[in-house]
């Protein structure tokens, strides 16, 4: 480039190098490229690229270094002497070294040499010549040495024994942190920072299965034994006290009241007849009680029999609305006297009901906060204040058992009753470290029985 100067000449250069570092295929051919051809950037005689945990890696001139030759041996004292964790290049001589070492500088080295320590502080890059480094010349230097261990650091694999011993970037900062007194290191705040973290209180909060149940709900039973005729209301339809809710097949009843009144008509006749008689014949006198009673034994019977007459008609108990399921269900089903048929609720009085299974039965106080998210409204939570928690697991329809758990709705809602959803009981403080391996020790201990 004839028409550049010579500072844009050394800029294509390092730009060059650069590329050419990108498109390394291994760290050996990485190293070569740092020791041989780093010489287009400034002239030096030897280069040697050095790290503190293998030693001398590359040499320029030689395709493969040899350990065990003097000079390499030399070169690995020499750097292990030299102080790598400065982040500045800096020029060495043989007044750095110590009078063994010294005494060999003019054997295998030029009289100045310039260490250029890499990013980390794990190793350098050694350039020597007879000549002085100029500022220019290092700072150039200073500039290919990141852009080259840039692409050092991309070819550093994760090994499964990464944690079983430190790498290169961790040992130079434990040097450089083994320098600050202990209780200002950073991984020591770090590490004490997480121990505090451990410690912070947070409520402790388990969920169940839950819904919307009513607080204090009138039970309609089947007054007598008999067969489902017919509904006057539909499920979850609103009612009055006293409204016809259904009615029981009553055509045995008819016909027995029918013939008690027939026979309570014969019973009177008689007791006239008897009274007439009386008159004239005084034996007729006695008969008269014995009729009499019999009257009322017949009309007994008869009441009786209106009365369940009247029963076979259930009426509503109160207002509310009424649960129940599917009336086709019921129709013609036979049913026993205090069998349940259906419920009456009041719209405003109900309340949650949750199931605890027996694993996340934590320590519940009265009146622990309660939330309720419904599934049809999950972004409108029913808050509750516990009012009641089962001594004893029952058993559920899963087959798992579970503590029934009961909750006052604060202010009332407006969701209906049946709607469910997922509860979250909330107990006291505990710390952190607690609320997260409550779960995992007690299935450690269920498991290995201590």
């Amino acid at each position: 480039m004839p028409d550049s100067s010579p500072s844009e000449q050394l800029l294509v250069k390092l730009l060059s190098l650069a590329q050419q570092a990108r498109r390394c295929k291994d760290r050996a051919e990485l190293g070569f490229l740092a020791v041989n051809d780093t010489h287009v950037l400034t002239p030096y005689r030897q280069a040697a690229l050095w790290f503190s945990d293998v030693g001398v890696a590359a040499l320029s001139g030689v395709v493969q270094t040899e350990a065990n030759v003097p000079y390499v041996q030399w070169l690995n004292r020499v750097c292990a002497a030299l102080p790598t964790n400065r982040a500045e290049a800096r020029q060495v001589t043989a007044a750095d070294l110590s009078t063994a070492d010294a005494a060999e500088w003019s054997e295998w080295l030029p009289a100045s040499c310039l260490m250029l320590p890499l990013p980390d502080g794990t190793g350098a890059l050694l350039l020597a010549r007879d000549a002085v480094w100029c500022a220019g010349e290092i700072a150039l230097l200073d500039e290919w040495i990141e852009t080259w261990f840039h692409a050092w650091r991309a070819f550093q694999r994760t090994t499964p024994w990464a944690l079983l011993r430190c790498s290169n970037e961790s040992t130079a900062t434990a040097v450089e942190a083994s320098r600050i007194v202990w209780w200002r290191q950073t991984r020591f705040r770090w590490a004490a920072a997480a121990v505090l973290a451990l410690f912070i209180p947070v409520r402790l909060s388990v969920l169940a299965p839950g819904e919307l149940v009513p607080t204090d709900p009138s039970l309609v039973s089947a007054p007598l034994d008999g067969v489902v005729a017919s509904f006057a209301v539909q499920p979850n339809e609103t009612v009055k006290a006293g409204q016809l809710l259904f009615s029981l097949d009553d055509a045995t009843l008819q016909s027995r009241l029918e013939v008690a009144r027939q026979v309570l008509t014969t019973a009177e006749a008689e007791y006239r007849q008897a009274e007439q008689l009386a008159v004239l014949d005084a034996k007729y006198k006695a008969q008269l009680s014995i009729l009499s009673g019999r009257i009322e034994e017949r009309r007994a019977e008869a009441d009786y029999l209106q009365g369940q007459l009247q029963r076979s008609r259930v009426v509503a108990p109160s207002d509310g609305i009424v649960l129940f399921d599917d009336p086709s269900e019921w129709l013609g089903r036979p049913v026993v006297t205090g069998e349940r048929i259906m419920r009456i609720a009041a719209p405003s009085d109900v309340e949650i009901e949750a199931w605890l299974p027996v694993g996340d039965a934590i320590p519940l106080i009265d009146q622990a906060p309660v939330r309720l998210y419904l599934s049809a409204s999950p972004l409108a939570p029913v808050t509750a204040k516990l009012r009641y928690l089962a001594y004893d697991a029952v058993e559920r329809p899963d087959g798992n058992y579970a503590y029934r758990v009961r909750a006052r709705v604060d202010g009332g809602t407006d969701q209906r009753v049946g709607l469910k959803g997922t509860v979250k009981l909330t107990g006291g403080q505990v710390p952190v470290v607690y609320w997260v391996l409550r779960r995992p020790l007690a299935v450690a201990r269920q498991f290995f029985g201590w």
